[in-house]
């Protein structure tokens, strides 16, 4: 080594060492994990939060999830003689794909959709019934609709084609902190218009017939969502999706998925209800420390509780849902003045009153699903014979031999007596379940914000938007790759724009 060359050696190891402080000192810098975790609510939002929260936060954080009833929310299912029923939310769609991943991680078997025929009644006659044989099916829908049927399939096929990409957004772990954000992200302003708008009024400027809405489009929203045509357009495509083929559901109940990913998840489940979330400051030994909050529950011992890092709530903040206050923040946590929709699923294991349909009475009715338009004498929304969670059980309504089946009926108030006796010829099983299922959709949306606080975040804002498992499980994602990013400070992973654009170059 020539004398020319130890200065140029001293320097670089100068630089080195100077690097190495630096990277010491960064890495001093980075915050510790949080402590302690609070999912507020075990329905699929909850126990997917839980999942995700784990995930990215690693297996040192303690994660309590708070649930009053039982896990799974309004994934739920019905006991009536000695068989279990969906009660609650029921199918899912194919290209639901965090639902895909969970059951496939968790190990659980999938139960194809009911087949059997349907039929839409406007209170006087069928508007359309299906029929057995494919081509006659084919021939009605073309002499009544024209090719309506199949522009509707490719308005929803390119609305889903578009919210696909928040699968591939989540993969590479970008968030954002707004439903409007993200809808935007994925659809640009044609997914604003549609969430500030009517799904009649879109499809009305699309040109599709006054016909076909009524007949078609109003009966899926009213069996879905239990409304008319006049929810948000982004809730009636996702409606619509909802009515196409492939559906499936869990073997065993949907609720499976929660108790599952809440075990997977590694989070201590707190039966318990919260009542009260407070905003504190807890100064450590450097008095830097961030804020805590203090969640307050209600146990069957009393009341109780415990300081959280960070907060996420996975229960719709309607009072009737989930009464709970936000005490002490600055600015205040905004009050969200906006309701959930009743419905009523009532199952009976009886015999349909053909006669109501205008069938002969001892006739063989061949229709196992009715759905129904708007109209003023009609009490239900809709009318299904379905099948125990097990996958096994009597055979669907209509088919030979079978005098009587479980039939699930979806109206906006309970069925009377009367009304029962209206509906069925005979019944000897009768099990109701009341729901504040879904919002009341009131077009333009403005959608409850998903940071409440510094480090308390809210799920069930999405459901403005649609209400839907996927939607919760999407939300759960968002929030959980949210709090991570907002709590190392990555910026730049949070609310890009130009990322449909971005992603597709990088491939």
């Amino acid at each position: 080594m020539g004398p020319a060359a130890a200065p140029r050696l001293g320097l670089l190891l100068l630089l080195l060492f100077l690097l190495f402080l630096l990277q010491g000192g960064a890495a001093r810098d980075t915050p510790a994990p949080p402590d302690k975790i609070a999912v507020i609510g075990a329905g699929i939002g909850g126990t997917s939060a839980a999942y995700y929260l784990r995930q990215k936060f690693g297996k040192d954080v303690q994660i309590d999830v708070f649930e009053k009833g039982d896990v799974g929310g309004r994934l739920a299912t019905l006991e009536m003689e000695g068989q279990e029923y969906e009660a609650g939310g029921s199918v899912i769609h194919p290209l639901n794909l965090h639902m895909k991943r969970f059951v496939k991680e968790l190990g659980l078997s999938v139960t194809p959709g009911a087949g059997g025929l349907m039929g839409i009644y406007n209170g006087e006659t069928f508007v359309f019934e299906e029929s057995s044989w494919y081509v006659v099916n084919v021939l009605k829908i073309l002499w009544q609709y024209g090719l309506q049927f199949l522009r509707m399939h490719m308005w929803v096929e390119d609305i889903l084609d578009k919210f696909m990409r928040v699968y591939r957004y989540q993969a590479h772990e970008y968030a954002f902190s707004s439903v409007e954000g993200l809808l935007h992200a994925l659809g640009g302003d044609e997914f604003t218009r549609l969430l500030n708008g009517t799904v009649l009024e879109a499809l009305q400027k699309a040109g599709f017939s006054h016909k076909y809405l009524h007949d078609i489009v109003t009966p899926a929203m009213r069996v879905n969502y239990g409304q008319s045509a006049n929810v948000n357009g982004f809730v009636g495509a996702v409606s619509l999706a909802g009515a196409e083929s492939g559906l499936w559901s869990v073997e065993g109940g949907n609720k499976l998925v929660c108790s599952g990913l809440l075990s997977a998840s590694g989070a201590r489940l707190v039966p318990g209800a919260v009542t009260a979330v407070e905003g504190r400051t807890r100064s450590g030994p450097t008095g830097g420390a961030p804020p805590s909050y203090r969640v307050a529950y209600e146990t069957a011992g009393g009341p109780a509780s415990a300081l959280y890092s960070l907060v996420v709530v996975a229960a719709p903040l309607d009072r009737r849902m989930a009464n709970i206050s936000f005490v002490n923040f600055s600015p205040p946590v905004p009050e969200f003045h906006r309701h959930y929709h009743q419905t009523v699923a009532t199952f009976v294991r009886g015999r349909l009153n053909a006669s109501l349909f205008g069938r002969a009475a001892s006739g063989r009715f061949p229709l196992t699903e009715i759905l129904t338009t708007d109209g003023p004498d009609l009490f239900i929304n809709s009318v299904g014979a379905v099948a125990p969670v097990s996958g096994k059980g009597a055979a669907p309504a209509g088919t030979a031999g079978t005098p009587s089946a479980v039939w699930k009926v979806f109206s906006q108030e309970p069925l009377s007596e009367e009304q029962r006796d209206l509906l069925f010829a005979s019944y000897d099983a009768v099990r109701e379940r009341r729901w504040l299922a879904y919002p009341h959709y009131r077009p333009p949306e403005k959608c409850p914000p998903v940071v409440l606080h510094d480090r308390v975040y809210y799920l069930s804002g999405i459901e403005w938007a649609a209400s839907a498992m996927e939607m919760s499980a999407i939300a759960a994602h968002n929030a959980a790759l949210l709090a991570y990013h907002r709590w190392y400070g990555n910026t730049e992973m949070i609310d890009q724009e130009g990322l449909y654009e971005k992603l597709r170059t990088e491939l």
